[in-house]
């Protein structure tokens, strides 16, 4: 059976959306910029988002000491060594918030990166509080020449989470960002965590409907992880029985749970966050990796004879 997104796998595959947007295999690259963020500089808050710690996820070659060009030089060199050969690639501006500078600063690190022949695109991680329509102006710009995603850091649709994770914003601010930016024809993402401290898996499911009535194009799932230097750990430290861990195997029945409610436009990009054991202050399922996780999640669907999608209404 092949589904509407065009390929027979039984979610909507960031892989293969890739594939069939470029005709070949498509490679991040990712760039720390040396941004911050409002709620780590005083602007909004002190201290970041009490589960971050970017060294957690940052690769080797990702250093904000370097250049952008440096950075994707020597990006292009690892992925070479450790992988097959990709055809085109992305600039991911990934660490903290990659729209927090003044616009002519932002313009020069994008530019830099597009300069780059390899350099197709650009993926700009950032948060709903740091984009306004003049930069989003400029996106749509670069979006008529270059692949453009600006991809959001939700994490929840609750505002009781996000003042409990020190986001420094609502969701309602989530809501006005995306569909700013899809109104001026700029692709978004999106960054849901499950597992955040004082929500039920019940309202995690509810969260499916919610995104799904968004003009989102892709998102990216993580299960909580408590990650050594946050808050998160001390406060995990002090108070274990508010923390409500997903197993590895009630993990894949909720997220194919989530899947069957979400709108099946989305490419769900990952399904899982991975981060290097050393960085672990919790629980965790052990040394299985996100392919193996994924490879996991596809026999379920295929067991419950089900897909992305199939509860949507």
């Amino acid at each position: 059976m092949e589904y509407l997104w065009g390929h027979k796998r039984r979610f909507n595959a960031y892989a293969n959306y890739f594939k069939q947007e470029f005709g070949e295999r498509v490679q991040k690259l990712s760039i720390d910029a040396g941004f911050t963020c409002p709620n780590r500089d005083g602007k909004v808050g002190h201290g970041g988002c009490t589960y971050c710690n970017n060294d957690a996820f940052n690769p080797s070659y990702c250093e904000s000491g370097k250049s952008v060009s440096k950075q994707i030089e020597e990006g292009i060199e690892f992925h070479l060594n450790r992988y097959r050969r990709a055809g085109k690639y992305l600039a991911y501006f990934q660490a903290y918030s990659n729209t927090y500078a003044d616009h002519e600063h932002l313009k020069s690190i994008y530019e830099e990166a597009l300069r780059k022949p390899e350099i197709i695109g650009l993926v700009i991680g950032t948060r709903p509080d740091c984009v306004d329509e003049n930069l989003l102006d400029y996106f749509k710009e670069l979006s008529e020449r270059f692949y453009i995603i600006i991809e959001y850091g939700l994490e929840s649709c609750y505002d009781k989470t996000l003042i409990e994770i020190n986001r420094g914003h609502t969701f309602q601010q989530s809501i006005d960002a995306i569909k700013l930016t899809a109104s001026k024809g700029i692709k978004t993402g999106a960054h849901l965590i499950f597992g955040l401290p004082g929500e039920s898996r019940a309202e995690m499911l509810v969260e499916a409907e919610i995104l799904s009535k968004l003009p989102i194009n892709n998102m990216k799932f993580h299960q909580l992880q408590i990650i050594k230097g946050t808050k998160m750990e001390e406060e995990y430290g002090l108070s274990p029985e508010h923390f409500d861990f997903f197993e590895l195997p009630e993990y894949i029945e909720f997220v194919i749970d989530f899947l069957e409610k979400l709108n099946p436009n989305i490419v769900i990009e990952r399904f899982a966050g991975e981060v290097p054991p050393r960085f672990l202050a919790g629980p965790g399922w052990g040394l299985i990796r996100n392919d193996q996780i994924l490879n996991l999640i596809e026999k379920r669907l295929e067991e419950r004879n089900t897909f992305q999608g199939r509860l949507f209404i």
